[in-house]
Order: structure tokens, then sequence, then C-alpha cells
């Protein structure tokens, strides 16, 4: 029964890309397939989630790296459903996920070949070796870390949200150990990038080039720009030549052709840009620091803040820049019939949003309404003594606050940077409010 009940929870978390007829795409995917299709390193990317795809698709479809993705995370609310409830119920687990499907943001992230759904499973993974290590078998733990591991290492938002579950579960545990269990997937990841980077970039650093996503950020809210206006041209800096008339957006500033990062002041094309920019992007964010210390924390502030109240799959939907990025790689690595079925798909056609459009606008009121119960559901699980359900609920909250920190507040606000970790507090809450297994403390492996 719980392998057929999180075999049948896997589709359901990918209707999207059911109704779609092919994987959710985004512009960025294409990169990843070049990691290992190319193969290539790219410069403002880990070395982990290209390769993630890969062991799935073997250059045959995208469609199995997305079928992972959708069993991974069933098979994470199973054993959370049993770590909270003290057992688990297939019918339970069912329920939860075609309600998490059908009224949340997760399936658009599970159906989508993004480190995104990765973050809701770092959250996962930590609460259940942290807080919930006493429902696991021994080889549960053990595929939990290393997909954890994984989880953590696919995109550096995931290593501040993972620090800030460790620090929870410290706090929500008073012990060490738990605290220790949690925090081994995140030490095995910062290894990983550490020797990925190392090999790939020569450089032993989490991100060899983040400078200048910190930059593109303190360059948009403004206390960078005011920075090189005042120190340039004394300091000799590259950016010295754009001085008082930087790009305010950040996304522009890294990726726009016509940017500084991408075309020098003779008109020259910068290839790697960003990476070129980066050691001088450190010293101005560092000077910036200095300068602007408070200006610095409140443009976070402002930008997490606006990060926390964007919940919508939206910017994920249409095919934009799918025919540069997306397109030659699946003609250039796949099966012909495996370009044909993507160029078949809604989103490959520009109708998917349109598809989906009667949907989105759920997702916000169930986070809303999930949002005014919680301290309810808080009152009720600490009244009746499941410790497990109340702290459950506030990693949830807590993540959500961390996802929007390392995300708005570190690099830019988009929609689908809330949206794939939205969903886990409207989870946590159903969770919380099921009734408690029929057999607490039953055995790990088993169902209620």
């Amino acid at each position: 029964m719980p392998f057929l009940a999180i075999l049948a929870g896997g589709p359901a978390l990918l209707w999207p890309a059911v109704l779609n007829g092919y994987p959710l795409l985004f512009s960025d995917t294409g990169a990843f397939l070049h990691q290992t299709l190319g193969p290539l390193m790219i410069w403002d990317k880990p070395w982990i989630y290209g390769p993630f795809l890969h062991a799935f698709h073997w250059r045959v479809s995208l469609w199995g790296p997305a079928v992972a993705q959708g069993l991974i995370l069933s098979w994470l609310l199973w054993l959370s459903q049993r770590a909270v409830r003290g057992g688990a119920s297939a019918a339970w687990h069912v329920a939860l996920c075609a309600g998490v499907a059908a009224l949340t943001t997760a399936p658009f992230s599970a159906a989508l070949l993004m480190p995104d759904i990765f973050a809701p499973v770092t959250v996962l993974c930590l609460f259940l070796l942290g807080i919930g290590r006493g429902s696991l078998a021994r080889w549960e733990a053990w595929l939990v870390g290393l997909i954890g591991t994984v989880a953590i290492a696919s995109h550096l938002s995931h290593l501040p949200l993972a620090l800030a579950m460790v620090v929870m579960t410290l706090l929500l545990t008073l012990r060490i150990r738990p605290a220790l269990l949690a925090a081994l997937p995140l030490f095995a990841a910062v290894a990983l990038l550490l020797g990925t980077n190392a090999v790939g970039h020569g450089r032993v650093s989490l991100s060899p080039h983040g400078s200048t996503f910190l930059l593109a950020r303190l360059v948009a809210d403004g206390p960078a720009a005011r920075t090189i206006a005042a120190l340039c041209p004394g300091r000799g800096w590259y950016l010295c030549a754009w001085a008082g008339r930087l790009p305010e957006d950040s996304d522009l500033f890294l990726w726009a052709p016509d940017s500084p990062v991408n075309r020098d002041a003779e008109g020259r094309d910068r290839f790697l840009g960003g990476a070129l920019l980066s050691d001088e992007a450190r010293e101005i964010v560092g000077e910036t620091l200095r300068r602007e210390p408070l200006a610095v924390m409140a443009a976070m502030a402002r930008n997490t803040l606006r990060q926390a109240l964007m919940v919508s799959a939206g910017d994920t939907l249409p095919p934009e820049h799918f025919p540069a990025a997306v397109a030659p790689r699946i003609r250039e690595g796949f099966p012909p019939a495996e370009a044909a079925r993507y160029e078949a798909a809604l989103q490959a056609r520009g109708l998917l949003a349109a598809a989906v459009a009667p949907v989105l606008p759920v997702a916000p009121w169930v986070l809303l309404a999930a949002l005014v119960a919680t301290p309810f559901a808080l009152w009720r699980a600490v009244s009746d003594g499941r410790r497990m359900a109340a702290r459950f609920l506030l990693m949830a909250v807590v993540a959500l606050g961390a996802n929007a920190l390392a995300t708005g507040g570190l690099s830019k606000p988009h929609l689908r940077y809330q949206a794939r970790i939205a969903w886990l507090l409207p989870f946590a809450l159903a969770v919380a409010l099921v009734p408690a297994a029929m057999r607490p403390g039953a055995p790990a492996g088993g169902a209620s």
C-alpha cells in the first residue's frame, strides 16, 4: 500500500506537465541541460542540477527527470505525514497529494525542470533528518540525506534556507544531536560545491562568481551605483565608464546584451562577462557594505517583503527565450521524437498560460487562509500534546521567510521563487489538522 500510494501521488503532482504534453521548461533549463550535453561548466550555476537531469534522461526523454521529481516529492510527503501523525495512511496520502496538486503552486514546481522543487525538498529532508529522525528506517535516513544533499547544492539560495532549518531544529529541540543530523546534508552540499567548483572553475569557493549577482542587486537598489559614482574614476574600476548611468534593473544589468556586463564601453561583446566582472564586483560590494550598511539592510528588507508576497506560478509558463536557450539543447541532445514532443507541447506554442489561467488565482487565497489558520492549528497541536505537528508548522513558517530572504533579499523578487515553497504551509497545516494515526509510533516502514 505505501508503494502504490506514493506511486499514485507522483502523477497527481505533475498534472501541469500532463496537461502541457511535456515537462514544464524555463529558459535556464537549457543551460542545465548543457552542463552535461556540452558538457559545459556554466559560470553562474552550480554543476549539480544538470547531472541530476542527466541521471534520469540519458539523452532519451525529459519525462524521466519530471517523473523522478514527482515521485521524490510524493515520497517525502509520505514520510512527513508519517512523522507528524505517528503513522501513515495511503488514503490520507493520496488525498493530501490531490489537495496540494489542486490548491497550491506545488505542481508547477514539481513539473518544472529547474532546481525550484528542491527548495521545499530541502525543508522536508532536514525536518525528517532532524526532528523526525525517529520515524525513519536507516535506509530511509540515508536516502533522505542523499536527496537533501543534492537539493541543497542545486541552488545557492538553498544554503541559507538549509541553515535556517538547522537553526530551527536546534531551537525547537534544544538538543545538539538533532541539529547535527539535520546539518549533515548541508555539510555534504558545501563539500560538493567546493569540490565541483575547484575542478570546474579552479576556485575552492561556494560560488566563484556569485559577487556579480550581489553587485547587480546592490546596483539596482542604489547603494552600489552610488559607490561607483562616488569613487570613480579614482578606483580604476571597469564599471567607472558607466558611473551614473548603470541599468536600474538587476536582470538587465546581468543579462541584457548591451549591458556593461556583456558589452564594453567600445561596443565589443564580452564573452562570460559576468565571470570576468566577479573580482571587481567583490571589491565594489565590500566597499558598498562599508559605506552604506543601513541602506543595504533596508533594501534587503524591502525586497524580502516583496518576495514574500509573490506566490504565483505565472512566470514559469510562457516560452520566453525558448528558441535560443532551450530548443537547440533538445534538438542536439535528444532523438527527433523528443524534439517533436517538445514542439507540440502547449508551453512551446505559447498556449499553456491560458490553459491554466483558471486555477492560478486559487493558490494565493489558499495560502492566505493557511496563514490565518496557522495560529489556531499551533494552539490546538500544543494543547493536544502533538509536538511534532507544532514543530512542522513552525518550520514551514520559517521556511517561507528564509526563502524570501535568500531569493528576493539577496537576488531579485520573482514569482516562481516564493511559489516554489509557499505551498509547504498549507500542506503542513493540513497534516497538523488530520487526526493522529491509529497506531502512534508505528514502525518506520509501516502504514496505518
